[in-house]
């Protein structure tokens, strides 16, 4: 009797736990069309996502995410924020896995939090979605059946045997039913910094899957676009890891859609099609061209912020358009005229106003077409030109013209930074090498990482300081001991190397002392001198001091070694203008080897420069960014010039030196055009 009573529980179980019979299909026709068109199951099956009509940007943009999930093949996307892009791709992963297209799909959002959130909207669409239960109810009937209950994933039956579902926070498994083409379709979500590599899935049958269509939403956060290091970590992640999922030997195909946020950040480098034509890059704008009428807008602009000043709603400003409309609105194309809000007349004022409100972000966001002058009078540099000019010379043979030969090593925490150069009598430099004291096997690498504080490993039973004068030992002895060859045969020393004093003073000035090579060694310390304050040429001069162009060696005093006082700001200033002189022209600097230095690159182009006046002087100063790249060759550079400014090199044969720059008054050019008035 209990047999029996168990036998009739499990059976009982088993039949509440069974899901057949499966409803129908209500309609085979639009299933079948929607199966074919990416376009139609959107349009179709997505009515409350997808309320306005398509524009021809988001045709084409559909047509491309159709191709490469029929076809394969990688496509990037850049559109306005708001046009859906996102909304576009999580309903991609939904058709290649409903219709059977592909069978591992997986979200990678720029953090494992957003990528759920994917995940979250995909799960309510087929749960919740009465149109999709409809058409596809062998995935979305058994979906339903669970009631939003996880833990009935594993009882959950079709005709007695088990669906296979699942069910999780990161990953989801379609069920697997007699006939469904979905059957047993993975897909999983992860960040892109996070647990990328070697995804599959073995199924109940023992097959191992590897995925076949990868979603990179947005894969840069607004922190990482404007750290070049993180720039680069990521590209790396998708150009290796995400790209390599399928397996060796097999492509996967991408759907990536992307937010320029500045010049050169990943989303602008994977759109550029000469860099990354693979990705088939396509950039959206929301104003294809802008109104004629500039003197209108201007009128509008000032009749909405007076409204807005005063409490009001802008209500003024529509008004006036709605009288000059036709006027306003000749010249200018909209990408998506059915683009704007209730209190909107069309996606040209929607659009306007967008800009009206901030500019930068409008150009970033809505144009893909990030402003270079980005908060306020900042200049980024590019680092990827930086990095390209190359001269293809031998690392570390000196050019037959060259006289001088300079060195700097930069003093960090986690090691230490150190760069040659050599110089002709001009000003034109050459990059003869670079490196790092521990060596580094890694081409690519970031002093941020815990991993890289390797001075106390490097030179155990030290403390910092022993780390650090060790390492000087090493870095000086390996540059001055050494004879720089140059082309005609002959050897070359490095006149002088200088050294970064500005952490662990005493250490540096104590290996200056007491190194065999001290005579060719000074410490040395930047200060950034800006508008406001007094350039080193006009300090007062005291017996023992030694003045030169933007340095300075003050006499000793309290010590028994001089060290030079650098003003970096107008030495990076230097640097960039020599780096951005053409490589035949005079003051040119250009770097070793035939392949681009993109680390050695970033780092000089790690800082922005800001116009500053004061005391009739306008002066560049130049600053980290929040993110705080790493900038150590970019110090290491600019020590090498400075010290061959000490050595004696003429600064006044250099065709378009950089120089401080007088303000000229307005009483001055009233005076000076008034003079010439009279003399006329």
């Amino acid at each position: 009797m209990r047999d029996q009573a168990r036998e009739r529980n499990r059976r009982l179980s088993a039949a509440g736990r069974d899901i057949a019979p499966l409803p129908e299909v209500v309609d085979p026709v639009r299933r079948t069309r929607a199966r074919v068109s990416f376009r139609s199951f959107c349009g179709v099956y997505f009515p409350h996502v997808f309320t306005l009509p398509w524009s021809e940007d988001h045709e084409e943009v559909i047509s491309h995410i159709e191709h490469a999930v029929l076809r394969g093949g990688l496509f990037a996307l850049a559109m306005p924020r708001g046009s859906g892009k996102t909304s576009l791709c999580e309903r991609a992963a939904i058709w290649a896995l409903l219709c059977g297209h592909r069978r591992f799909v997986v979200l990678i959002g720029p953090d494992e939090g957003h990528a759920v959130q994917m995940l979250d909207t995909i799960k309510t669409e087929l749960g919740t979605n009465d149109l999709l239960l409809e058409d596809f109810p062998e995935v979305c009937y058994p979906v339903r059946r669970l009631e939003g209950i996880a833990n009935r994933c594993t009882g959950q039956l079709f005709n007695g045997k088990r669906t296979q579902i699942v069910w999780q926070s990161k990953e989801l498994v379609l069920p697997t039913l007699a006939g469904s083409t979905a059957g047993g379709a993975i897909l999983r979500v992860a960040g892109l910094t996070g647990q990328v590599r070697g995804m599959k899935y073995l199924t109940a049958g023992g097959e191992s899957v590897r995925p076949d269509l990868v979603i990179p939403d947005d894969p840069q956060t607004d922190e990482s676009a404007r750290s070049l290091s993180q720039c680069q970590t990521r590209l790396s992640i998708l150009e290796g890891a995400v790209l390599g999922l399928a397996g060796p030997s097999k492509k996967i195909a991408g759907v990536m859609p992307l937010t320029v946020i500045r010049p050169g950040d990943l989303a602008d480098r994977i759109l550029d099609r000469d860099k990354y034509p693979e990705w088939q890059g396509e950039r959206t704008r929301m104003v294809d061209a802008f109104p004629e009428r500039e003197d209108l807008w201007t009128r509008y602009a000032e009749i909405r912020t007076d409204s807005l000043v005063a409490g009001g709603d802008g209500s003024e400003a529509t008004v006036f358009y709605a009288e000059n409309r036709e006027a306003m609105d000749a010249g200018a194309k909209v990408a998506w005229p059915e683009r704007h809000d209730e209190n909107e007349l069309s996606g040209l004022q929607h659009a306007m106003n967008l800009k009206l409100r901030n500019e930068d972000t409008f150009w970033a966001e809505y144009q893909n077409e990030p402003n270079a002058a980005e908060e306020g009078a900042i200049e980024i540099l590019d680092a990827d030109a930086i990095a390209g000019k190359i001269n293809r010379r031998p690392r570390g043979e000196v050019p037959l013209a060259c006289d001088e030969v300079t060195a700097f090593v930069d003093v960090g925490q986690g090691m230490l930074f150190w760069c040659v150069v050599a110089w002709r009598s001009d000003f034109t430099g050459y990059v003869l090498d670079y490196g790092t004291e521990p060596e580094q096997r890694s081409g690519y690498f970031a002093t941020t990482d815990s991993s890289l504080q390797v001075l106390l490993s490097a030179y155990p039973g030290t403390g910092i300081e022993g780390a650090i004068y060790s390492g000087l030992e090493v870095s000086v002895n390996r540059l001055l001991a050494r004879e720089w060859k140059r082309e005609d045969g002959a050897a070359m020393h490095i006149g002088l190397c200088l050294i970064d004093q500005g952490w662990k003073t005493d250490v540096v000035h104590q290996f200056c002392r007491q190194s065999q090579y001290a005579a060719s060694l000074m410490p040395s310390r930047g200060h950034g001198v800006t508008a406001s304050q007094k350039p080193f040429g006009e300090y007062d001069r005291r017996r023992g001091d030694r003045v030169g162009h933007y340095w300075w060696i003050p006499r000793a005093a309290g010590r028994a070694i001089r060290h030079v006082e650098v003003d970096t700001n107008y030495w990076k200033t230097f640097i960039q203008e020599r780096l951005a002189t053409a490589m035949a022209d005079k003051g040119s600097l250009s770097i070793f080897g035939g392949k681009p230095h993109q680390l050695f690159g970033e780092h000089l182009a790690s800082e922005y420069k800001i116009e500053t006046a004061g005391q009739g002087r306008v002066v560049d100063v130049w600053k980290m960014p929040p993110t705080r790249p790493d900038n150590h060759w970019l110090d290491c550079l600019v020590g090498c010039a400075a010290a061959a400014s000490v050595r004696g090199v003429a600064f006044g044969a250099v065709t378009g030196a950089p120089s401080r720059r007088r303000r000229v008054k307005i009483s001055e050019k009233i005076a000076e055009r008034n003079g010439l008035a009279r003399s006329r």
